[in-house]
Order: C-alpha cells, then sequence, then structure tokens
C-alpha cells in the first residue's frame, strides 16, 4: 500500500504518526486518535505497529465499556492474525467477564462519559436536539442548506460555566464579561478571538491553565497546531463564516474523518454547522488560541 504513495504523503504520515503517539501516549484512552494513528500505520505497510495500535484501541473500548465494539476489533486483528495469542486471551477475559460489564447501547454504557466526576459530555455525543456531527445535511448543489440560526443557539456557553466558574478559576462576573456574545444579525468581520485568549489578555488566567482545564474535564487531546501540516484547501472547503465566528479550523482528513481544531470542543452549534457542509465525521482536539487564530486568517484571508 505504501508504494502507492507519494513522497509527500508519505512525509505527512509520518508525521502524523509522530503527532498522535504523543496523544495517545498522554492519553490512552482515546480510541480517535488512536483509529488514525493506526490508518497511518496501515497506509504506511507498517502491519505490526497497525495491529499493535489495533490491540490498544480495544483495550480502550473495555476500559470504557463499550465491549462489543472491543470484541469487534479484536476479531479483526484475528482475521489479520488467526493465532495471535494474546488477541485470544483478552477475548477469553472479556467472555469470562461478561456478566460485569454493560451491554452496548444500554443506558449505563451511552452515558458512561458523561456519568464520570468533572467529565464533560463532548462533540462526539448526539446533541439534545438530535444532532450529531457527520450527518451531512449539504443541498443538492453541494454547498451547506439555508437555515436560521436560533437566538438562545448551544455555543457551549453552559459547560464552559461549569468548566471555570465551577472549578473557581475565574469569577461569575468576570465570566460574565468576557464571554463572546454573537450578534448575527450584523455583518461578520474577521476571525472572533477565543474566550481563553480574551482571558488571557484580560491578565484572568493563563492560557496554559485554561487549556488544561478544558482537556482535564473532557476527553478532548491537546494537539500542537502548529508543528501539524495543515490542509488549507480542506479547510476552504467549509464556510468561511462559521470558522470566523466560532474560531476554528477543519486542518486534515483521515479516511472519512475530519480534524477540527478549536479552543471550545463544547459548541454544539459549531458542530452542528461544520455537519452541515460534509458528510464526514468531525474529531475536535484542543489547540493553542494563537495558533488557531493565525490559521483560520490564513485560510480565510
Amino acid at each position: 500500500m505504501s508504494s502507492t504513495l507519494t513522497t509527500s504523503e508519505e512525509a505527512q504520515l509520518g508525521q502524523t504518526i509522530e503527532m498522535f503517539e504523543v496523544i495517545t501516549q498522554s492519553q490512552p484512552h482515546d480510541y480517535q486518535s488512536l483509529e488514525i494513528l493506526k490508518e497511518a500505520y496501515s497506509k504506511l505497510g507498517r502491519e505490526e505497529e497497525a495491529i499493535a495500535t489495533s490491540k490498544r484501541i480495544a483495550e480502550a473500548y473495555v476500559q470504557m465499556g463499550q465491549i462489543s465494539s472491543a470484541i469487534l476489533e479484536y476479531e479483526t486483528i484475528l482475521q489479520r492474525v488467526p493465532e495471535d495469542q494474546d488477541v485470544k486471551k483478552a477475548l477469553l477475559a472479556i467472555e469470562s467477564k461478561s456478566g460485569s460489564f454493560p451491554m452496548d447501547g444500554s443506558p449505563s454504557e451511552t452515558s458512561h462519559i458523561a456519568k464520570k466526576p468533572g467529565l464533560i459530555t463532548p462533540l462526539t455525543t448526539t446533541t439534545g436536539n438530535g444532532l450529531s456531527q457527520g450527518a451531512g445535511n449539504a443541498s443538492k448543489n453541494g454547498k451547506p442548506a439555508q437555515r436560521v440560526i436560533p437566538k438562545d443557539c448551544d455555543d457551549g456557553r453552559r459547560t464552559m460555566q461549569k468548566i471555570f466558574v465551577g472549578s473557581k478559576a475565574i469569577t461569575q462576573a468576570d465570566f460574565d464579561q468576557y464571554w463572546t456574545r454573537h450578534d448575527f444579525s450584523a455583518p461578520l468581520v474577521g476571525v472572533v478571538d477565543p474566550f481563553v485568549q480574551t482571558l488571557a489578555d484580560k491578565g484572568v488566567i493563563s492560557i496554559e491553565k485554561a487549556l488544561k482545564l478544558i482537556c482535564d474535564h473532557s476527553r478532548f487531546a491537546y494537539l500542537p497546531l502548529n508543528n501539524y501540516d495543515i490542509d488549507i484547501d480542506l479547510a476552504r472547503t467549509f464556510p468561511a463564516d462559521t470558522c470566523q465566528r466560532w474560531c476554528l479550523l477543519p486542518f486534515d482528513r483521515m479516511s472519512k474523518c475530519i480534524l477540527v481544531a478549536t479552543t471550545n470542543p463544547f459548541n454544539q452549534q459549531a458542530a452542528q454547522e461544520l455537519s452541515e457542509a460534509t458528510p464526514n465525521r468531525l474529531l475536535w482536539y484542543v489547540v493553542s488560541p494563537s495558533e488557531l487564530v493565525k490559521n483560520v486568517r490564513k485560510a480565510f484571508r
């Protein structure tokens, strides 16, 4: 498979592997990042490492209580390596403990993430309005369908308030003063600075502490955007207003997934708007606001 790749594609995949190995080492249960890592190894023909990553994915599923997904991942490995004793032992262990695990799709599993203390339900779940990214609501001509944005859209305010004010990192007064209230009737001029950048500029809380709070209270990984070879052409296939208003950037594609950079991974309105522009699944990563603003401006100048 690697023989069909160009030198540039091989270099990009090598960079992806280096980046996501770091991410998955610090967050071993981030199965979405592990999936990206596995695919990169597979595309380069690095079969042994792809299988090892597949085992890490299955282990992550087990830890999260997603047993059916774990079994499916292990069985996929056995199709490629029928005599893998580690996988056979893992499947036997799952079978012997199956009575203590909830079945996939049960209320105890679907709310598994949200019920953990201090962990906030991220954009990878379906919203209360039945919205989920990757739904693909584009019109027949390939352009996003026209829709009316509600006045009280879910821009992540409630969750961010819970994180920053609830943890006493900032005061309610500071939150109310610096949280951006968008006027959708007014024309958008340039990129809107992220909330965490405004807090830092006003001396309320440092960027590092703010991003750590967001990552600690969610299951999103931090990604150093400046070290990544951003696909600007991909970014420009998404609505400029959405990317500028919410300060986010689709920066790469891996198979049927679009990787998106943000500083507010709880913005359901942004997720909806992006999902209307693509049928692909969206995977979100927390990044430095200064790096994000710079690259959004570069993409939509």
